[in-house]
């Protein structure tokens, strides 16, 4: 029988009952069987032997067992997964949290500190110990006759200290609980924190070194410290805890924080800004950002000394202000631009009717004739019902025989009523407007003059600025962490369809390359030797300000 016709015969079962295997390529369906035996000579050997050999050395690669995992690589495999405050694993890598809370940590050192995978070394936490962590929940509210009871008690107000004290002596004496001395002075300081402070960032608004802190969670508090962030070792028990501290701030308020209102704007009795977001709008956990003010008002020689300008800075600015010039306060978020705006308002004569318009009252004016406004959210439970906006205000203050509007901040189409204000008679008001330059505070004030829903031409709101401001001041917080103001811009007019702008003062370093103001700390603002148009104007108020102090035949920009 031929080749060809054994192919096209049907497949011959092996000796065990079955046809051969797919592993031998079909090369054993062309040839005869083969006795088993002894293997063939070197040098010899049939193609079936190779096939064959081929087939066993198959089987035996798909019999042979998998190679283990290296032990390295199953360690990375599985890394354990804790909760915040849980005990930790002996060694790392461990994962704290899960989804977008979740951080990998590489190693536990000595001190207490965490090294993430990324690098960043987290602080050694000071956590509340377990045995007062569960007291301090169980009587947070046991203590209070009502929940809002102690909203307007004062930390270290002595009576109010203590009535709670008997009141913690008296229940713990009932629910026979004994502590260690350090033990119940831990309780005590923390429960008066959380009943007549503000939780564990107490120590934080306290110190007076700290501008800014912001919680970003329960286990994340970063605070500001002479322009710098650091995270802090400081932690709250758990979200509940956060959420009772953020209650206890908005409440005295009259404002509500809650899933109908996850976000407000509040202050601390100090006056410091508060901004809250809470659940399900925060995903780390309800979030609080506190910019804290100085308890001493500052004034322009606090700013002198801190290098934000100079004297002869400084002697511009009161002819500015006295012989009422519009002026805008432009800069980033942070820069200083509240701060600078109250030390310019300070420059208001005592005589003049001041009104202040804020979303979240910041300003400190010394002056004795002030009306001090702000803005007003819904009442709980409604969607506008009582809503008072900065516009409704700046609108309402129209109408009260004001000589001086001082608007807080510009960020929707107030900034339209405020331009309309200054260009009919309200000569000398102040505001701030985020920007990133004078040129750029033009465009963010023709965006938000469209928010006020007026279908007017670019061309004619431009041509509303330029008539309506005399002076941009820009802001700015250097690489340093200084703040500084970096340039004083004269608006001169329109030219065509365009603005124009001249710099007075420029910020600048050694070295410096540009005519823009310079990012690095350590130098100092300039004049440009171009002095501004409208000194006619302070002329008539009786400032007669030297060239010397614009640079004359000095122009260097």
């Amino acid at each position: 029988m031929s080749l060809l016709s054994k192919k096209m015969q049907p497949p011959k079962k092996d000796g065990g009952g079955r046809p051969p295997s797919d592993d031998d390529d079909g090369l054993s369906r062309l040839l005869p069987d083969e006795p088993a035996g002894p293997p063939p000579a070197a040098g010899g050997g049939s193609l079936r032997s190779a096939a064959a050999a081929a087939a066993s050395l198959s089987q035996k690669r798909e019999e042979a067992p998998r190679e283990a995992p290296k032990k390295d690589e199953a360690k990375k495999a599985f890394i354990p997964v804790i909760e915040p405050g849980d005990p930790l694993p002996e060694s790392g890598p461990f994962a704290v949290g899960s989804g977008v809370r979740r951080v990998v940590v590489n190693e536990v050192r000595d001190d207490g500190t965490w090294l993430l995978d990324t690098g960043y070394v987290v602080p050694a936490k000071k956590r509340t110990t377990g045995r007062v962590l569960k007291l301090r929940k169980q009587l947070r509210t046991k203590l209070l006759a009502f929940p809002d009871e102690a909203d307007t008690w004062g930390r270290y107000d002595a009576s109010k200290v203590k009535i709670l004290v008997e009141r913690l002596d008296t229940v713990l004496k009932k629910m026979d609980v004994r502590l260690s001395r350090d033990e119940y002075e831990e309780l005590k300081e923390r429960v008066l924190d959380d009943l007549l402070g503000f939780g564990a960032i107490q120590p934080l608004v306290q110190d007076r070194g700290i501008s800014e802190i912001m919680v970003n969670g329960p286990d994340i508090i970063f605070a500001e410290m002479k322009g710098k962030l650091r995270e802090t070792e400081i932690v709250f028990d758990d979200e509940e805890h956060v959420y009772w501290t953020a209650q206890r701030i908005v409440r005295p308020l009259m404002r509500s924080l809650n899933r109908s209102n996850p976000m407000v704007d509040a202050r601390l009795p100090d006056g410091s800004r508060v901004h809250l977001v809470t659940l399900p709008s925060a995903l780390l956990g309800t979030t609080i950002t506190i910019r804290k003010f100085p308890e001493k008002r500052l004034t322009v020689d606090d700013l002198i000394k801190f290098g934000s300008f100079t004297k002869d800075v400084a002697e511009f600015f009161e002819a500015c202000v006295v012989s009422r010039l519009n002026i805008v306060v432009s800069g980033g978020t942070g820069s200083g631009k509240t701060t600078l705006l109250n030390v310019l308002s300070a420059y208001i004569p005592e005589d003049e009717r001041i009104i202040t318009v804020e979303d979240s009252a910041e300003l400190q004016l010394a002056q004795r004739h002030v009306v001090r406004l702000e803005t007003c959210p819904p009442i709980p439970g409604t969607e506008d019902e009582g809503v008072l906006t900065i516009r409704d205000l700046v609108k309402g203050t129209l109408r009260m025989r004001p000589d001086r509007l001082v608007v807080g901040e510009c960020r929707s189409g107030e900034a339209l009523d405020m331009l309309q204000a200054m260009n009919t008679g309200h000569d000398g008001s102040l505001t701030t407007v985020h920007s990133n330059s004078p040129r750029d505070a033009v465009a963010r004030l023709e965006t938000l003059c469209m928010m006020a829903g007026m279908d007017l031409p670019v061309e004619v709101i431009r041509s509303q600025i330029a008539s309506a401001i005399h002076m941009f001041v820009q802001q700015s917080r250097l690489k340093d962490g200084s703040r500084k103001v970096v340039q004083l811009t004269e608006m001169q007019g329109m030219e065509g369809n365009q603005v124009t702008l001249q710099n007075i003062f420029v910020y600048s370093t050694t070295g410096q390359a540009g005519n823009d103001y310079s990012h690095e700390g350590g130098g100092t603002l300039e004049p440009t030797g171009f002095p501004p148009r409208f000194l006619d104007q302070l002329k008539q108020f009786g400032f007669k300000l030297s060239s010397r102090i614009f640079g004359a035949g000095k122009q260097r920009f």
